[in-house]
């Protein structure tokens, strides 16, 4: 009895990602827990707490002083009469007991009072020095803290690929120091290995280029010959393909290699006229597997080089036309300046994309489920590319999975400040 086929399994989307490419924005200078408000606070609050406790002794021996130094005053008689005094509540006519009693009541008020007003004065005197103090403690603490900061910004310089700069801090030896000075040899350590590397990528990858030049030349000029067999035409085909795949491969690690570098010479490039090239480069290839190609490029200058910068635009583009579904898919590249930014998105239909491995495709040779595998649509480097041009011109590209399938590539570049006329 003949079983009927099962129906095919459902797909399942992998879960939409929960982490968020969007950069972290760093709280107000004022809220974050830096060193310097930390010894700030130390400083003023270990001076704070010193005035309270000295401020505590001086009122107490204040107040033992004017309770023994203090005479007792007593009257002897029947009927005694006073005069005008500082004591309001002093009965001027009255018994012995009543004008000694009234006596100790004045003499003890005058203590209170003489006491309350120091209390006063001493915790104004105190406000007034513990402001003093945390003043003085926020600069001091800024000026012992200034070599750090030094070596944070050069830090922060050196994480945007400049390593060719040093600290060189000066002053007396201490711990500072010696942390600058470890700081400067782990940097010329770094600079001499990325140095040595980037120079054996280059100088590999221009010594294969000429004898893969020659091997193309030596294929065209036989399947040139018209007396050539069809085996021959066709290994000699495939061998020039393979011999095609083998120069890109080529160009995209000098490319790379070139790429990690700062970009100095920068100047205005139209980020939608870029776009633009890159989209009608990769129209005839869209148009063979039936893709779609839209979106709205608005106009907007970035500064850096137009050569890489129409590298990254080709890239995204080409990745996007080549990695898609087979019917109805369609590309959307759009433009747009943001407030000191300028953003090209880049997304596509296509395969689901788990988050997991998005970050994996900037790797070099990394493809989708696939690791240094042979593949007609690449040599598995353009994203690397991508991203290295990105980061030399002070930008940033983020990969986000859409829920239907394809990615949203995010490319954030400075924009070119204007000169004010």
């Amino acid at each position: 009895m003949a079983t009927s086929p099962s129906p095919p399994a459902p797909v399942t989307v992998p879960p939409k990602p929960t982490w968020s490419p969007e950069p972290h924005h760093r709280p107000a200078p004022w809220l974050r827990p830096t060193i310097r408000i930390r010894l700030t606070l130390l400083y003023g609050g270990m001076f704070l707490m010193a005035g309270i406790v000295l401020l505590t002794i001086i009122y107490m021996l204040a107040a033992n002083t004017l309770k023994e130094g203090t005479p007792e005053f007593r009257v002897f008689g029947n009927n005694v009469r006073l005069g005008n005094i500082s004591c309001p509540d002093l009965p001027s006519v009255g018994t012995v007991d009543e004008i000694n009693s009234a006596i100790s009541n004045c003499i003890r008020d005058q203590r209170e009072l003489a006491l309350h007003s120091f209390l006063n004065r001493s915790l104004l005197a105190l406000l007034g020095l513990t402001i003093v103090a945390f003043a003085f403690g926020y600069a001091m603490a800024g000026r012992v803290l200034s070599p750090l900061g030094h070596i944070t910004r050069t830090a922060q310089r050196v994480a945007g690929s400049d390593l060719h700069r040093r600290i060189e801090l000066g002053g007396p030896d201490d711990e500072l120091k010696e942390l600058a000075d470890t700081f400067d040899e782990m940097l010329d350590r770094l600079d001499r290995a990325f140095e040595s590397q980037r120079r054996f990528v280059a100088n590999a990858s221009h010594e294969l280029r000429t004898p893969l030049a020659i091997n193309r030349t030596l294929l065209e000029v036989q399947l040139a010959d018209p007396d050539a067999s069809p085996e021959l035409t066709q290994l000699g085909k495939t061998l020039l393909a393979t011999n095609e795949r083998s120069e890109q491969l080529v160009e995209g690690l000098l490319l790379l290699a070139r790429s990690e570098n700062k970009v100095v010479d920068k100047k205005p490039v139209d980020l939608s006229e870029v776009a633009s090239q890159a989209v009608d480069q990769a129209r005839e290839e869209a148009q063979t597997k039936g893709l779609e190609l839209r979106g709205v490029r608005q106009q907007v200058f970035v500064q850096g080089n137009g050569v890489l910068l129409e590298r990254i635009a080709l890239n995204l583009v080409q990745n996007a036309v080549r990695y898609n579904i087979p019917e109805d898919g369609w590309v959307e590249v759009t433009t747009e300046p943001q407030p000191g930014c300028a953003v090209l998105v880049v997304t596509n239909t296509g395969p689901v994309v788990p988050a997991y491995e998005v970050e994996n495709l900037f790797e070099p040779f990394r493809r989708l489920r696939t690791e240094r595998t042979g593949s007609d649509k690449g040599v598995g480097l353009g994203l690397s590319i991508v991203r290295s041009v990105v980061r030399a011109h002070d930008g940033s590209i983020t990969a986000r999975p859409r829920e239907n399938g394809g990615l949203t590539m995010r490319v954030v570049l400075p924009l070119k400040a204007l000169d004010p006329k």
